[in-house]
């Protein structure tokens, strides 16, 4: 089909006044004439093989990803209303203001649900089968615990309004979900369909967010839909991509992109707000990682090295800190396997080498922050 002609759906009047939105299916092969797709899937493809391929050369990248993990949990829960920040989650919810626990077991359910989804790729597809199983780690104990965790919905949602009747937008039946959810999963993965992976996935995710098959945190799923296929296919070889920041940041396009696909069958608008999406995500990520490595060179060759006797476990400890970059001094005895008492003192030792800085003004309960690493992740 060429993408011109796409067809996205339909309005249905409803017994109670209000009109759902009916998708037409998906699983089919699309073209398209539109040079500008061309030339963004060229740069987009490149883009993303050449942050696959660095991300290859990065010692420990695994410690690195950790952080690029919770900068998406935190911006992917923004989107849906969350205020918590990276330096919120990267504490225990106990020394979390009161107000702000929901938010902070909110992204690190996000974080669990991540975690939980990407290995089990090796055992099973990504199907609504491993969605179910994540959305019920991304809604444990949370807002929306009583929102069917694990299961599509049995009941009519909505998007924006107070009610079904002034609703932005009413996705299709809850009937239609199971038909329409089988419909995804045999394009995500017929092979059948000679559509380059990185038009797949943007129509694949635009599809989620329309059928928005669970009562609670669809956009999280769908962002995370994006990682995911990418994963299963080979795009990339680590958890390194996530659009989440770039969706954040143009919310307002985001939003009026999947709207006009729905009100004015302009899949060819998205498409190209997808790609766009992946090239200055991954320019973004190729910058991180070098400045990422850049630091830990200076750090290592410029400061531990004066660190004499307390070379060793001040090697230890920054290695601990691209990791959890907000500590305490008993996080830092625990990690090091020292007193109290020295943990403090190789603190301060870091502190008039600059890199941590105390956050807190106290004398007791204090964090410590690598706040060199963590401008890194809010640049």
């Amino acid at each position: 089909m060429d993408i011109k002609k796409f067809k996205a759906g339909k309005l249905l009047s409803q017994s109670t006044g209000y009109k759902s939105f009916m998708p037409e299916i998906i699983n089919q092969t699309y073209t398209w004439e539109e040079a500008g797709i061309n030339i963004l899937l060229e740069k987009a493809t490149l883009q993303l093989g050449a942050l696959n391929s660095f991300s290859q050369f990065v010692p420990d990248i695994d410690l690195f990803i950790r952080m690029h993990v919770v900068k998406e949990a935190t911006e992917s829960s923004r989107i849906e209303g969350t205020q918590t920040n990276i330096e919120d989650v990267l504490v225990k919810q106990t020394d979390i203001n009161p107000e702000k626990r929901n938010d902070w077991q909110e992204v690190n359910n996000y974080i669990r649900s991540m975690h939980h989804a990407i290995p089990r790729l090796e055992v099973l597809p990504l199907s609504s089968r491993l969605l179910k199983e994540t959305h019920a780690i991304l809604l444990d104990g949370v807002r929306g615990e009583h929102k069917l965790p694990g299961n599509f919905r049995s009941s009519q949602n909505w998007i924006g309004g107070a009610s079904l009747n002034d609703a932005v937008f009413v996705p299709p039946p809850h009937n239609e979900v199971n038909r329409l959810m089988g419909d995804l999963e045999n394009f995500i993965h017929n092979d059948e369909v000679q559509v380059p992976h990185l038009i797949k996935i943007a129509i694949a995710h635009y599809q989620f967010e329309t059928i928005h098959p669970f009562l609670d945190g669809n956009g999280r799923i769908g962002r995370l839909l994006i990682t995911l296929y990418l994963m299963e296919n080979k795009i990339i070889d680590k958890p390194i991509l996530y659009l989440s920041e770039f969706f954040e940041k143009n919310k307002a396009l985001y939003y009026d992109n999947l709207t006009n696909v729905r009100l004015k069958n302009d899949m060819t608008q998205w498409i190209r707000f997808f790609l766009e999406a992946v090239v200055q995500t991954c320019e973004k990520a190729t910058s991180s990682l070098k400045k990422i490595m850049q630091l830990r060179q200076q750090c290592e060759g410029d400061k531990i090295i004066h660190f004499g006797k307390k070379a060793p476990n001040a090697k230890k400890l920054l290695d601990y800190l691209f990791t959890q970059p907000v500590i305490t001094a008993q996080q830092v005895a625990e990690t090091l396997g020292i007193s109290l008492v020295s943990s403090y003192k190789i603190i301060d030792d870091f502190i008039k080498a600059g890199m941590l800085t105390e956050t807190t003004g106290f004398k007791r309960n204090r964090f410590f922050i690598f706040k060199e690493y963590l401008e890194i992740f809010h640049s």
